[in-house]
């Protein structure tokens, strides 16, 4: 009943929007990667709300203490509109009608998507920066991003071969953000045997396979980690196994630099 209360009352306010809502002056992003871009650019009395995500352990990508700072939102169109904000930071992957539920009451919208490159990050970093009137706070972001891929680089072309586990059986593949943070850090690619066009699953058996030099995933302790770790320890291959926390996966932007950085830790501790 709730929801439907709040569905009549937005479609009521479209009815009568050519009233331009007063602005607040206030910003609001409604998933976790725009979350950490406006929290890094924009100077905390600007923030008008975050995602919930953001709020949640295992879906943010900020420190919790930082995120629960500021007021949580679950991005629907009701939610947003009432905040009468002066820029909504969403994502490609919200539902065309609320997006379209912000452009027709007049609120500016910055679409962002899920970019697969540094260079497309670092334009991503630029164009946010730019719409919250950062511009030079966004030029020191993309220097440290290129200082943190520099300082990573590998000094040998020695590659050893990972697989990245997003969660589960979950495998990182294809061309994306993570592959060429791997790539420059200084691994191989662990998924080329299997022909991964895309990340998906991967089973043990593959894996038995062709096993990679190096493991990575959020969490070595579950039933997953636990199940690979045990099953190729049996077979007597020496896979090397590290942490890489989710909050390393999920986003470009900031999450760039500590993700070189734990990269170009783990690279280091690997035999050459």
């Amino acid at each position: 009943m709730r929801r439907a209360l709040a569905s009549i009352a937005l479609a009521l306010a479209l009815a009568g929007c050519n009233a331009q809502p007063v602005r607040t002056g206030g910003i609001v992003s409604t998933n976790p990667c725009a979350d950490q871009l406006l929290l890094a650019l924009a100077p905390p009395g600007r923030i008008a709300a975050i995602s919930h995500y953001s709020q949640e352990v295992g879906a943010t990508s900020v420190p919790l203490d930082v995120a629960r700072r500021f007021r949580g939102t679950a991005g629907t169109a009701e939610e947003v509109v009432a905040l009468k904000p002066d820029l909504v930071l969403a994502s490609s992957f919200d539902a065309k009608a609320t997006l379209a539920a912000y452009r027709r009451l007049g609120l500016k919208v910055l679409v962002l998507d899920s970019p697969t490159t540094i260079a497309a990050s670092e334009a991503q970093v630029r164009a946010v920066a730019a719409a919250v009137g950062a511009p030079a706070a966004g030029e020191k972001m993309v220097a440290r991003i290129e200082r943190a891929m520099a300082s990573t680089a590998p000094p040998d072309t020695a590659r050893p071969s990972a697989l990245l586990f997003i969660q589960g059986s979950f495998a990182n593949a294809g061309p994306n953000l993570l592959t060429e943070m791997l790539t420059r850090a200084g691994f191989g690619d662990g998924t080329r045997p299997f022909g991964m066009p895309y990340s998906g699953p991967l089973s043990i058996e593959q894996i038995l396979a062709h096993p990679p030099a190096v493991v990575l995933e959020p969490d070595p302790n579950g039933r997953s980690g636990s199940l690979r770790r045990h099953v190729l320890a049996k077979a007597g291959y020496q896979v090397i196994e590290e942490r890489f926390p989710r909050a390393l996966i999920n986003c470009g932007g900031p999450t760039i630099v500590a993700a070189m950085a734990r990269l170009g830790e783990i690279r280091a501790r690997v035999p050459r």
